[in-house]
């Protein structure tokens, strides 16, 4: 069976991965991860069940391999807001929240997951990207009064299929707002924009809940106790369900937000200047992303799932690729994947990877796709 962990973008973060091993892989019938989910498990020799106990809202992941970052100092917000998508002037303590931080040309370069405690801004990225996210924002620090922590080392992640901010007496909590929609800004007009073809009530997204609880490394196991684990395939499994997207996976060298309706969670249209914004507000207000994100239902007769990467054909004309691919506990093996904008979003398609000896692809696998951005 393929592991349907495996990224397209490189061996960057599966190098840094591979440093850290989750002392919750002791437990049994854990299944290490690779790529960029190694040093936590896969699974605990049930995916399928651990799907289902997700999926009902019980369980936690061991997602210890993410980085963490901390902003701290009294101009932390009025600064992440003038560099990165979203408004954070005003947070308020324990307001969830996600921002992108984006290349000069607009192209997703780092998914935040950010909320603050009063005096800290706590923020999480995927893993091996802790380093260069702090890196650069120490390169934009200037005179202002912020320090810049990765404090990975210190802090760990764990995944609940909750959706709720923390309470007192909990650890701190990043409550994920997929796939909800920012209130209108004053004066009616949307803070934010949605892609999708379906509203906002009808989204899969409404029906997983989740969060990221932050809790002291060298205190991992005996915080989790004995609660029930589920590994990252059941995660996974979930989140492509839920269309939402993931930054190494949906995204490439030229991704915009646009092409994966991250506008809806990540970007401020209402905002003042940063990196970035140039693209967002040309594509918003007067074009349309050159691709779009689109769901697959493969053909399970067979027993390959594709890997990150593959082709997805049209005919026999190549119009995208495999971003994330998974098994689900009721739909079967899923993907989603990036396509031509122009593409015929009620044609069957076939997704295609990896080569034999004589060059003929070894996977071949009809997909029916379900558009996430409206073609």
């Amino acid at each position: 069976m393929q592991d349907t962990t495996t990224t397209a973008q490189g061996d960057t973060a599966q190098d840094d991965t591979a440093r850290w091993r989750s002392p919750l892989l002791a437990r049994r019938g854990a299944v290490d991860g690779s790529g960029p989910d190694a040093g936590v498990a896969w699974h605990y020799g049930d995916p399928v069940a651990e799907q289902r106990a997700l999926a009902a809202g019980r369980g936690l992941v061991d997602l210890s391999h993410r980085g963490v970052v901390t902003v701290s100092g009294p101009d932390r917000l009025s600064w992440l807001h003038s560099l990165t998508t979203q408004h954070l002037r005003d947070l308020p303590p324990h307001r969830s929240t996600e921002a992108l931080v984006l290349s000069p040309k607009g192209h997703v370069e780092h998914d935040l997951h950010l909320v603050d405690d009063g005096s800290t801004t706590w923020i999480t990225v995927e893993p091996g990207a802790a380093g260069a996210l702090a890196d650069w924002l120490h390169s934009m620090r200037f005179m202002l009064r912020v320090e810049v922590r990765d404090a990975t080392a210190e802090w760990a992640v764990l995944g609940q299929p909750v959706r709720a901010e923390s309470a007192p007496g909990e650890p701190l909590a990043w409550s994920d707002p997929w796939p909800g929609e920012a209130p209108l800004a004053e004066g009616g007009s949307a803070d934010t924009a949605s892609y999708a073809v379906v509203s906002t009530a009808e989204h899969p997204g409404r029906a997983r809940p989740w969060r990221e609880l932050l809790v002291p490394r060298a205190e991992l196991a005996e915080r989790v106790g004995a609660e029930p684990l589920a590994g990252t395939w059941a995660a996974e499994a979930l989140r492509v369900e839920a269309w939402r997207p993931r930054a190494g996976f949906e995204t490439d060298h030229r991704t915009i937000a646009h092409e994966v309706d991250w506008l809806r969670t990540a970007v401020h249209l209402h905002k003042g200047c940063y990196r970035g914004q140039e693209t967002v507000a040309r594509v918003h207000n007067l074009g349309r992303p050159p691709r779009r994100l689109a769901f697959l239902h493969l053909d399970g007769s067979g027993h390959d799932v594709p890997v990150p990467g593959d082709d997805v054909l049209l005919g026999e004309r190549r119009i995208g690729f495999v971003t994330s691919a998974a098994r689900h506990h009721e739909l079967g093996p899923v993907a989603l994947a990036m396509l031509k904008r122009s593409a015929d979003p009620a044609a069957d398609l076939v997704v295609v990877g990896g080569a034999g000896e004589d060059g003929v692809p070894v996977r071949r696998i009809a997909a029916a796709q379900e558009p996430v951005v409206a073609p």
